[in-house]
C-alpha cells in the first residue's frame, strides 16, 4: 500500500528534506529542522544511537528512494526487478527508470508542485502523451514523446502555481519544456549526473541482491 499520512512524518523518519509537499516544503518552517528525529515516542532515543548495521543503512536508503517518488513497496520492488536485467549500472538504472515515470516527468517539467500532485493531474486525465491522453502514472515516457497539459485543463490554479515556482529554476538538461504551450519533451535517457537527487542507489541494490 502507498502511504497516505502526513508527508513531514516521512522526512523526519530519513531525517531530511524529501520535498513530498512541493512549494510547501520552501514557504513552512520543515518538521525535521525543528525535530530532527524519527517520529513516535522512540523517536529521540533512536536518534543517539550513531552506529547503523550496513543492513539498516540499505533498508533506509531504499525508503528514502521510494518515498521520493511515491511508490508502493509493490512497485518499488518490480521496477527493480525490471531494470536489474538491463547493460549497464543498475543503481543508474534504477534511477533512470524512476525518472522517466510520467508523475515524475510532469512534476520535472514544472507543471505540477510535486510528484503526488502530478498523479492527481495524470489520473484526472488533465495530460497527454504525444496528443493522447493518459491517466497512468507509472506510464514510461521514451525519449522523445512528447508531454503536455490538455488545452481545457491550462487555466487550472494548480498548474499555474506550479508553474510560477518552476519558472524560478531550471528543469534538467535531458527535458526541453515549453512553458507557453504548456508542454515539453524527454531529449534523452537521464544520465546519473543529471538526476537531481541525494541518494547512495548502489545501497538498495546490494539489499535486493542477497
Amino acid at each position: 500500500m502507498r502511504y497516505t499520512g502526513p508527508s513531514c512524518r516521512q522526512c523526519r523518519r530519513e531525517g531530511t528534506k524529501l520535498f513530498l509537499k512541493g512549494t510547501k516544503c520552501f514557504t513552512e518552517k520543515c518538521p525535521v529542522e525543528r525535530r530532527p528525529y524519527a517520529p513516535g515516542q522512540h523517536g529521540q532515543s533512536t536518534a543517539r544511537r550513531k552506529k547503523m548495521s550496513e543492513y539498516a543503512k540499505q533498508l533506509r536508503e531504499k525508503q528514502k528512494i521510494k518515498r521520493i517518488y511515491g511508490l508502493s513497496e509493490r512497485q518499488f520492488r518490480n521496477t527493480f526487478e525490471r531494470v536489474s536485467s538491463l547493460p549497464g549500472v543498475t543503481g543508474h538504472n534504477l534511477l533512470a527508470a524512476l525518472e522517466s515515470r510520467l508523475d515524475n516527468i510532469v512534476y520535472r517539467m514544472g507543471f505540477a508542485s510535486s510528484r503526488k500532485a502530478a498523479r492527481q493531474l495524470i489520473r484526472h486525465r488533465h495530460v497527454e502523451v504525444n496528443g493522447k491522453s493518459v491517466d497512468i502514472p507509472s506510464f514510461v515516457v521514451e525519449p522523445g514523446q512528447e508531454v503536455r497539459v490538455r488545452q481545457k485543463s491550462r487555466e487550472l490554479v494548480l498548474v499555474k502555481e506550479a508553474l510560477e515556482v518552476a519558472a524560478r529554476g531550471a528543469s534538467p538538461a535531458w527535458i526541453a519544456v515549453d512553458k507557453d504551450t504548456f508542454s515539453g519533451r524527454m531529449l534523452e535517457r537521464p544520465q546519473r549526473q543529471s538526476i537531481p537527487i541525494a541518494a547512495q542507489e548502489q545501497l538498495v541494490v546490494e539489499l535486493y541482491s542477497k
